[in-house]
């Protein structure tokens, strides 16, 4: 029999965490509860969902302080968080998006939006069909193990950073447009703004710490990973 994927969603508002539910079961998957973060927490402990519905007002840890805590914990930082909140405005979206969350839904939403969203966010999780190793100057990368390395030095990357920066050392010394990255490496999910890359990309540069330079702004056109490479040309 095959396991729907199991989604736990993080809200105080019973009614509301009810609907989702709801919603989720028609959509194939396995929602699981929780009213607050000690109760995610306990769910988290206890074993790993394919990802998170999160809302961002929460009694106690916001959600916000959830997704930075989960994102930076070893066990916890490749699972999948979407955020869940009424504030829609492009300073909050992209506080989340820099707190760790993988998308950002907005209140009131369409179940199909929703779920559409979960569903993109699994299918980039999901493994690459080429698991190979790729090196650029004194940077490298191990799609079998997930591991990226700068000068002999092991470097902490999301799952969108790697995958980003997998593609872009695949494509080394071309330059992307947000549009074109948005549809190699976040698929087919419509609803995801080109905004988005920009957080990630900065994202990105932040994990890279010294190798960040790699990565070039080029005005106009959009982003170039180079062995070489000063940040804006």
């Amino acid at each position: 029999m095959k396991q729907h994927p199991r989604i736990l969603v993080v809200e105080d508002e019973p009614a509301i965490a009810e609907l989702i539910a709801v919603n989720l079961r028609h959509g194939g998957f396995d929602p699981v509860l929780a009213e607050d973060g000690a109760a995610a927490q306990l769910v988290l402990n206890d074993s790993l969902p394919d990802a998170i519905l999160l809302d961002w007002m929460l009694p106690g840890q916001s959600g916000i302080a959830l997704a930075r805590r989960w994102r930076q914990a070893e066990r916890t930082k490749a699972i999948p968080i979407l955020m869940l909140t009424a504030r829609g405005d492009e300073v909050d979206r992209v506080a989340g998006l820099d707190a760790g969350a993988d998308d950002y839904i907005t209140k009131p939403f369409s179940t199909q939006e929703m779920l559409a969203r979960i569903r993109a966010v699994l299918r980039r999780r999901a493994p690459e069909l080429v698991k190979d190793a790729v090196s650029l100057g004194e940077l490298t990368l191990d799609a079998s193990t997930h591991r990226v390395s700068y000068k002999g030095q092991e470097l902490r990357l999301g799952p969108t950073e790697f995958k980003l920066l997998h593609y872009f050392m695949k494509h080394a010394e071309r330059v992307h447009s947000r549009s074109a990255l948005l549809d190699r490496v976040w698929g087919d999910q419509v609803y995801i703004e080109e905004r988005t890359v920009d957080v990630h990309v900065k994202r990105l540069r932040e994990s890279l710490g010294e190798a960040a330079r790699m990565i070039e702004t080029v005005r106009g056109a959009g982003y170039r990973l180079s062995a070489s490479g000063a940040q804006v040309v």
